[in-house]
């Protein structure tokens, strides 16, 4: 029975997408099968940027025949970190399900989740213990990537592990306070704590189409914003090599020095030497520039505390009345 208007359910599932028209249709059948063994109360918010094929309509119509299908579009392209924080922003749920719509994280984890949940666990997180349909290039990056920020890290953010788990709802509170505009999630919830499990999973290849917002520049971009969300490793690593650097050109001083004073050195011939060295000295300088200007530019970006998100359309919520609301979360 779908749950009467404005009864918080018992759960929500959250599903950033855009463009996917290919598998929407085949992953609201999964899901619907997978909540069917758990629970009829609940709700599934699909977050979109503007989409350029059908998906939007067909959500538009899955919520004609359903309730419990909602919608939110941006009012232009924030991004899949963006949409699942405005997923969590307006999920009700007791509990709350991210999860991608291709179909690679399968909804039929949903009810093992719903069972460690009840038994108390307030986030489940699936791991991930093959990864079909992606390429090597891409898991050798992520495999690194983890390894490298759980090693820099001041909290530790479990290995091959997505967006895809199951929070309870204090755990959803807790990460809509922090209020950080980077929208890290895997990052965030190791922030927050509480009692965690893992969940063993195979990771399938998509269900159709290619993939729109997990390219692999963009899994760089996420796995550096990481880096640089939880960490000042990287900081502390350029002033570590400044000091190393700088001891090794006062050796190479005094050894130039020694070698003029006996003759032993022929300038002219250690042009290209010295060329080389001007050039990594150099490239060094602007790395440290370019981590140094990161870390200024994600100030930046939490001083002007823009909205993560603008909303241009929901679908299943009465629109908020009040124009400064400007995320259109409702009331």
């Amino acid at each position: 029975m779908t749950p009467a208007l404005n009864q918080r359910p018992m759960l929500s599932v959250v599903v950033p997408i855009y463009n996917e028209e290919d598998t929407v249709g085949k992953f609201l059948k999964a899901t619907r099968d997978a909540l069917a063994a758990v629970t009829e109360d609940y709700e599934i918010i699909f977050v979109a940027d503007p989409c350029t094929d059908r998906t939007l309509e067909i959500l538009r119509d899955e919520h004609a025949r359903d309730g419990r299908i909602k919608l939110l579009v941006f009012s232009r392209r924030f991004g899949q970190p963006a949409a699942t924080w405005g997923g969590l922003s307006f999920a009700q749920g007791r509990a709350v399900v991210v999860i991608d719509g291709d179909l690679q994280d399968p909804p039929g984890l949903i009810p093992e989740m719903v069972r460690r949940w009840r038994e108390g666990y307030k986030v489940v997180i699936p791991q991930r213990q093959s990864r079909k349909g992606e390429p090597l290039l891409k898991r050798l990056i992520a495999y690194v990537a983890y390894k490298f920020i759980n090693k820099i890290s001041s909290v530790p953010i479990p290995c091959n592990t997505g967006d895809f788990r199951l929070l309870d709802r204090v755990v959803v509170n807790q990460l809509l306070r922090l209020n950080e505009s980077h929208g890290f999630l895997r990052g965030l919830t190791s922030v927050v704590g509480f009692k965690t499990c893992l969940l063993p999973f195979d990771r399938e290849a998509r269900a159709g189409g290619k993939g729109k917002y997990n390219r692999l520049t963009g899994s760089m971009r996420i796995g550096f914003n990481g880096i640089v969300a939880f960490s000042d490793y990287l900081l502390n690593l350029m002033v570590a090599i400044g000091f190393a650097m700088a001891s090794l050109a006062v050796v190479a001083m005094a050894v130039i020095a020694y070698l003029k004073a006996s003759q032993r050195y022929d300038f002219a011939a250690g042009l290209a030497t010295v060329a080389m060295l001007v050039l990594l000295l150099t490239g060094i300088q602007f790395i440290g520039m370019g981590i140094l200007g990161a870390y200024i530019g994600r100030i930046y970006d939490e001083s002007k505390r823009r909205p993560k998100f603008i909303v241009e359309e929901q679908v299943g919520w009465q629109a908020a009345e009040d124009p400064g609301n400007e995320t259109g979360t409702p009331r």
